[in-house]
């Protein structure tokens, strides 16, 4: 099927969201037996609420899983459940205060993350505003009433705990905002005046002067031979900073390497051949990659132990399309990281969420009960409303059950999309079933 360029950089930028990619088409199987749910019954933590604020006692079974783990993917089934925000900054603000981590990183841009970071920590600029700025086209998903509320309250930790505060980061690669190519070129003014009018041609037509969205629609919508220049200018760019130190053990000399290090993996991003099936799949096999190295860095970097936020697909080892995704974000902190990395995904058995339809609008999309055969129907027949398991330890015979794929719920950005043939056990080492969620509320879309 030939594909719009829109919709190709809708799946681009946040993966699994395009109903272009054939779900799962796994005949529907028997409902397991009752030892299999007794299995998970038995393996099953209760989960009290989603909501942050009040006792969090329910939430040290996830302490427990987590371990030694220095950084967490905690996934989502759609991009856009008010559950699944609500959790995710309910479990951030425990593991803050009970387990040590100081960074909450979103699948969003690596500079949209810095001027966040920028406000959780010293209160600049207008959250509201950023956040308009920041999120828009794939990523206004993000501009959403839960992530409002837990930004606020990373910066009123910060006032009570200025000398060990939190922090705010950001994994993606589709946008480099102006300030990133302003930290570049100051730092090559400093070091080398001469090397500036070389800078500033090589940076021609790639520092942003439109707001995020329109920005992100011109550049993909450039011809492939001017992406493949601008990607060429952007590596020459890095190379020529790499050059500059006089000092390379500087901060101020590695944060220009860092810096440039961004702007070149966005335009390497753009610079694939988004007609060729063949080189969109190498595009999302770099995207995630690269964002689990800015994670890496910056977990590194910082010392921090890091809260990531992303889809489902993104923090899991084991791709459910692997035609189309050939290896994820999950599977290269794994690598990296070892044991000090750990995926938790979740499901849902029925709700809410919003997505954009074929017509190209976002709509309010409610499912029932999940059907016959797939994974949630088994989870929802635990006893529990809402519950955590550690898939690692989990007895037989749903050790077994939990190896085999089926059909699973995981939306993106668009809709209709999935279901996908997933084993859970394989693909996350823990998992958070929801019964029920709600659409997430949006903010100025």
């Amino acid at each position: 099927m030939t594909r719009h360029r829109t919709t190709i950089v809708l799946t681009l930028l946040m993966a699994f969201g395009t109903a272009a990619v054939a779900p799962a088409t796994a005949a529907p199987t028997p409902s397991p037996a009752p030892s299999i749910i007794d299995a998970l019954d038995h393996a099953a933590h209760p989960l009290r609420t989603v909501e942050p604020g009040g006792d969090t006692g329910d939430l040290r079974a996830i302490d427990q899983m987590i371990g030694g783990a220095r950084v967490v993917g905690l996934g989502e089934a759609t991009h856009s459940s008010h559950d699944f925000f609500a959790l995710k900054a309910r479990v951030f603000r425990h593991l803050v205060e009970e387990k040590g981590f100081r960074t909450f990183a979103l699948e969003a841009p690596w500079s949209t993350g810095l001027r966040l970071d920028e406000y959780v920590l010293h209160g600049k600029g207008d959250l509201r505003d950023i956040m308009r700025e920041e999120f828009q086209r794939d990523y206004s998903w993000w501009n959403n009433a839960d992530y409002l509320k837990l930004l606020k309250w990373m910066r009123v930790y910060n006032v009570q705990h200025p000398d060990d505060p939190v922090r705010f980061m950001g994994d993606d690669i589709a946008w480099t905002g102006p300030e990133v190519y302003d930290d570049v070129t100051d730092h090559v003014a400093a070091t080398d005046p001469g090397s500036g009018a070389r800078l500033a041609e090589l940076y021609r037509g790639l520092r942003p002067d439109v707001p995020t969205g329109t920005y992100i629609e011109r550049y993909l919508n450039k011809p492939y031979p001017e992406r493949k220049e601008m990607a060429r200018r952007a590596g020459e760019a890095l190379r020529l900073v790499k050059r500059q130190a006089t000092d390379t053990d500087s901060e101020a000399y590695a944060w220009a390497v860092r810096q440039a290090t961004g702007i070149d993996r966005t335009a390497r991003q753009y610079a694939f051949d988004f007609d060729d099936p063949a080189q969109v799949a190498q595009s999302m096999r770099y995207r995630d990659q690269e964002m689990a190295a800015n994670v890496v860095w910056w977990q590194r970097h910082t010392g921090t132990k890091v809260l990531l936020s992303a889809h489902d697909a993104h923090v899991g080892y084991v791709s459910s399309d692997p035609a189309h995704y050939p290896k994820m974000q999950g599977a290269f902190l794994r690598e990296r990281l070892g044991s000090g990395y750990l995926s938790a995904g979740l499901t849902f058995d029925q709700g809410s969420f919003n997505a954009t339809g074929p017509d190209g609008a976002v709509h309010r999309w409610t499912l029932g009960p999940a059907g016959p055969g797939t994974n949630e129907q088994t989870l929802d027949r635990v006893h529990l409303r809402d519950y955590v398991v550690d898939l690692r330890s989990v007895g037989s015979p749903a050790r077994e059950w939990l190896t085999r794929a089926r059909p699973t719920r995981i939306i993106g950005t668009d809709y209709p999309d999935g279901p996908y043939d997933i084993a859970l056990a394989p693909t996350h080492d823990v998992l958070i079933h929801l019964h029920r969620v709600t659409a997430a509320r949006l903010r100025d879309r």
